[in-house]
């Protein structure tokens, strides 16, 4: 291969900011996967119940304005990627596209299983991608409408199994009751109560080997690693089949819609943007607040916790994802915050190194490949160490791109995709 002197092309600075941004809000909601056990996130109820203090206010404030609407933000502009990469003047070959994604595919393999991230997101972007190429070409009515479609279906699973686990409760409940007052219980409500019974059994479960899994995971490499070997396959073969892949898909697929409708360029009005900042956060919010209000109220139930047993989820994280993009392109539009703004784009065009920086940094400080720390903070203190993240990254980004092009790993990227050795140095 020969060192090729790539042309750069004038970047879309809403698309950077957008990316920095959305990069940066994702440690909010991986810093407690990184930090506490893997249990955490689909049940904060094991270190958030009783609710009330400190650690409550901190989950209530991300579940209410970060939780899965930073990655909905991070899907959206994936969607709005692919379309510059496979579409108009400059597009690219299906070719590139799909040896683009193989290797984003690998560098998610590695962060999920050398890194030791099982809630890594670039495997399930690459296998989105792969689905993207066929829509490419579509009109952005078209692709608004699969969209709707999608979030439809994900939404209706959500309800489908929060309705299967709440009717196995109350025939548990009722199969209790029955057994008290020495009454006869059903077949039907006794395989039902069974259904139950196994589901709390396997949450208790996880709850009695947390001291386990935090001597493993903060131990050795080696112990970490073998530990992580389970719930890596476990994203692998099953949460990215049966929850991730149409969660991420969902929302590139409105990226690419909001990318053709000349949305996230900033090329609309500012009027357009102001728009959808109140109408995003407006119900966005409503949403998010009644979410936590039910889960508050179940005294963080193991039902009401899980994101995936929301009906309302989907609608509430994409929403919330608008308000933002319709605030930062407001501020892009007005001028604001000059210096914030190019560091968030410096951060945005370096995105995939800064992402597998986060799991490195983690790797360092919570396992015993580093200072072996997993589980020795609480809620509220492991958010005293992602400013620390955010400003060493706001910090890096602009002094590297000083100098060079490409981050490290978007190099290794492009040059694994086009064959070729882009120029590095500036």
């Amino acid at each position: 291969m020969e060192e090729v002197n790539t042309k750069v092309i004038d970047r879309i600075e809403s698309l950077d900011v957008l990316r920095g941004f959305a990069l940066l809000g994702i440690l909010l909601v991986n810093i407690i996967g990184f930090g506490l056990v893997s249990s955490a996130f689909l049940d904060p109820g094991i270190y958030l119940s009783p609710v009330g203090g400190v650690d409550y206010m901190v989950w209530a404030f991300v579940e209410l304005s970060s939780e899965g609407a930073m990655r909905t933000l991070f899907s959206i502009l994936f969607g709005a990627g692919v379309v510059l990469f496979v579409t108009g003047s400059t597009a690219k070959s299906g070719w590139l596209h799909y040896r683009r994604n193989f290797w984003l595919l690998v560098f998610g393999l590695i962060n999920i299983y050398i890194f030791l991230w099982p809630g890594d997101i670039l495997l399930t972007y690459a296998l989105s991608g792969f689905v993207l190429w066929f829509m490419r070409n579509w009109k952005a009515r078209s692709l608004l409408i699969l969209a709707t479609l999608l979030i439809l279906i994900g939404s209706l699973q959500n309800f489908a199994f929060k309705s299967s686990l709440e009717i196995a409760r109350d025939a548990a409940e009722e199969m209790n009751i029955s057994i008290s007052k020495g009454e006869e219980v059903s077949e039907e409500t006794a395989a039902w109560a069974q259904a139950w019974i196994e589901y709390e059994d396997e949450n208790q479960a996880e709850i009695d080997n947390i001291p386990n899994e935090i001597k493993e995971r903060s131990g050795s490499y080696a112990s970490a690693y073998e530990y992580n070997l389970k719930m890596a396959n476990d994203t692998i073969y099953f949460v990215i089949p049966f929850f991730l892949f149409l969660d991420a898909l969902m929302m590139m697929v409105v990226g690419m819609a909001l990318f053709k409708l000349g949305i996230l360029d900033g090329g609309r009005e500012i009027g357009v943007y102001i728009k959808i900042m109140c109408i995003g956060f407006l119900i966005g919010f409503s949403i998010n607040a009644y979410e936590v209000l039910l889960i508050t109220n179940s005294n963080m139930g193991i039902i009401e916790t899980n994101p995936y047993l929301r009906f309302t989820y989907h609608f509430g994280r994409l929403f919330i994802a608008l308000g933002y993009l319709g605030l930062i392109l407001v501020l892009i539009k007005l001028r604001k915050f000059s210096s914030l703004r190019f560091r968030l784009a410096c951060v945005g065009r370096m995105a995939l190194t800064n992402y597998l920086m986060h799991s490195v940094i983690a790797l360092f400080i919570f396992s015993g490949a580093g200072l072996g720390l997993l589980g020795k903070f609480s809620w509220s203190q492991l958010y005293l160490i992602v400013p620390l993240i955010w400003a060493l990254q706001l910090y890096i980004s602009p002094l590297w791109l000083k100098y060079f092009y490409f981050g490290p790993i978007e190099w290794l990227w492009r040059l694994l995709t086009y064959l070729e050795i882009p120029k590095m140095l500036r």
